[in-house]
C-alpha cells in the first residue's frame, strides 16, 4: 500500500527506524527543500508521478548475517544474481539491499574496519556518521539530493582506519523487485590515510509498466596517499530513473577513482566527480553508457582541481543502438590556485544505426598558466563495409556488432572485478 508522501510520512519513517531527533529535523528539511526545487534544466526529460510512488518497503524485519535466515523470495533472488557465490570467493564483505533496507551484511575479514548499513552507523557510531554525513553532498544541491536527505533508507558505510590495506573488495547489491519503488540509498566510505579500498557495486530490478525511482546519494572521503577505487555496473530495468549523485574528496597524494558501466534504465543522469583538494591528488573515471531503445542515459564525470600538482583523467564511452540516447556530459575545473596541474578528458561515441543519437556537453576550465588541460571526442558509426566483412567472414550481423561493441568497450573491461566482466559481456550479448 503506498503512502502519501508528507511530514506525518517523514516523522513515520524516522520513528520505525528509532532515530534521534537531528536525524528527524535533516528529514524535514530536506522534504521542505524537495517541495521547492524543480527538475534539472538539462539533460533527459524527468517525468515522474510522486503520487504513485511506493516510498519504503521491508521484507525483512531485521539485518541478517546468515543467509539461512534471510526471506525465501529474496534468497532466491539474489541467488539467481549469483550474488552470494562471489561473495565466498571474491570479496572481503559483502552488503545487499532489497527494496528498501539492507536485509543481509558480512563482514568476512579480521581487520579493524566498519562495514555495516548506513542506518546501523547512525545507531552504533553517531558521532563518526555526523562526521561526514551531509558534508559532501549537501541536501539541497537539486530536487532528488532532497528527497534522498528526505527518505534515506539503507547504504553502506564503510570506514578504512590509516595504513589498513584489504585483500579483497568489498561488494553492495541494490535490487528493486516491486512495481514503482522508491529507493534512496545513502553511501558513506572513509579510507583514512595510507589505506586503500576496492568497492564494488551492482543494481538490477525486475521490468514493470510504471516507472522506478532510484536516488542514491554516495560521498566518499579519500585520505592522505590514500587509494579508492568505486565500481559500478548498472543494469536496472527500462522503468527506472536512475538519478545519482557520487562524490569524493582527495587530500594530499591521494587517489579516487570511478569505474562506472551504465547498461539499463529508462533515464539515467550521473556525473561521479572528485574534488582534488590535496597537493598532487589524483582522480579518473571511467565510463561507459549503452542506450538502447526507450533510454536516455546522461552520464559522465566531474573533476575540479584544488590542490597544486593534482592530475585527473576522464575517459568516457558512450553506445547508442535502436533510437537510444546516449550522452556524455561532464566538468573539469582547475582553479587559481591548482598550479602545475593537469587534466585529460577522452570521449568516445560509437553509433550503431540511423535511428540513435549520443551528445557531448563539456565544460572546461583552466585559471591559472601553469596548468594543462587537453580534450579530445570522436565519433564512429558501424558502417556497412565493416559489417559486410565480418559477416563475409562466416558472422551474423548481431554477432558482429557484438565484435565491434567488445572492441570498443575493451579497456573499460580490464578494469573491472573479473566477475562483473563475465556479467557485463552477457549484458551486452543480451
Amino acid at each position: 500500500m503506498k503512502k502519501v508522501l508528507d511530514e506525518n510520512f517523514i516523522k513515520w519513517l524516522s520513528n520505525k527506524k528509532g532515530e534521534d531527533e537531528r536525524m528527524l529535523a535533516f528529514r524535514l528539511e530536506s522534504f521542505k527543500a524537495f517541495l521547492k526545487l524543480e527538475n534539472p534544466s538539462f539533460g533527459p526529460k524527468i517525468d515522474i508521478d510522486f503520487n504513485n510512488i511506493n516510498y519504503y518497503k521491508n521484507e525483512n524485519k531485521k539485518l541478517e548475517d546468515n543467509w539461512d535466515n534471510i526471506n525465501e523470495d529474496v534468497k532466491n533472488t539474489f541467488a539467481s544474481l549469483g550474488v552470494i557465490k562471489a561473495e565466498e570467493k571474491y570479496l572481503d564483505g559483502v552488503s545487499n539491499q532489497y527494496e528498501s533496507e539492507v536485509v543481509y551484511h558480512k563482514n568476512k575479514t579480521n581487520k579493524d574496519i566498519i562495514f555495516t548499513s548506513t542506518d546501523e552507523a547512525l545507531k552504533k557510531y553517531p558521532e563518526l556518521f555526523y562526521k561526514y554525513f551531509n558534508n559532501l553532498v549537501k541536501y539541497d544541491e537539486n530536487k532528488y539530493t532532497a528527497l534522498n536527505g528526505a527518505l534515506w533508507s539503507g547504504g553502506s558505510f564503510i570506514y578504512i582506519p590509516p595504513h589498513t590495506k584489504l585483500d579483497r573488495p568489498l561488494q553492495s547489491y541494490f535490487r528493486i523487485d516491486s512495481e514503482s519503488l522508491g529507493q534512496f540509498e545513502r553511501t558513506i566510505i572513509i579510507v583514512d590515510d595510507y589505506s586503500s579500498l576496492e568497492y564494488i557495486e551492482g543494481c538490477t530490478a525486475k521490468s514493470y509498466s510504471t516507472s522506478s525511482l532510484h536516488a542514491g546519494v554516495v560521498e566518499i572521503y579519500v585520505g592522505r596517499h590514500a587509494r579508492c577505487r568505486y565500481s559500478t555496473i548498472q543494469n536496472w530495468s527500462k522503468d527506472v530513473y536512475n538519478l545519482v549523485t557520487k562524490r569524493a574528496i582527495v587530500d594530499d597524494y591521494g587517489t579516487m577513482e570511478w569505474v562506472d558501466g551504465n547498461i539499463g534504465s529508462k533515464v539515467t543522469m550521473k556525473y561521479p566527480s572528485c574534488i582534488l583538494k590535496g597537493d598532487y591528488a589524483i582522480g579518473n573515471s571511467l565510463s561507459i553508457a549503452y542506450a538502447k531503445e526507450g533510454q536516455a542515459l546522461d552520464a559522465g564525470a566531474k573533476m575540479i582541481h584544488l590542490g597544486k600538482n593534482t592530475k585527473s583523467n576522464i575517459i568516457s564511452k558512450s553506445i547508442a543502438e535502436s533510437g537510444g540516447l546516449s550522452n556524455y556530459r561532464g566538468t573539469v575545473k582547475i582553479g587559481s590556485n591548482a598550479i602545475s596541474s593537469k587534466a585529460k578528458v577522452a570521449c568516445d561515441t560509437l553509433i550503431l544505426d540511423n535511428l540513435s543519437s549520443s551528445n557531448t556537453y563539456p565544460k572546461n576550465i583552466v585559471l591559472n598558466d601553469s596548468s594543462i588541460l587537453e580534450h579530445e571526442a570522436t565519433i564512429s558509426k558501424v558502417s556497412e563495409e565493416e559489417l559486410n566483412y565480418l559477416m563475409n567472414n562466416g558472422l551474423s550481423e548481431d554477432r558482429a556488432k557484438e565484435l565491434l561493441i567488445m572492441g570498443f568497450i575493451a579497456d573499460f573491461k580490464k578494469e573491472l572485478p573479473m566477475e562483473y566482466a563475465v556479467e557485463l559481456n552477457r549484458l551486452i550479448k543480451d
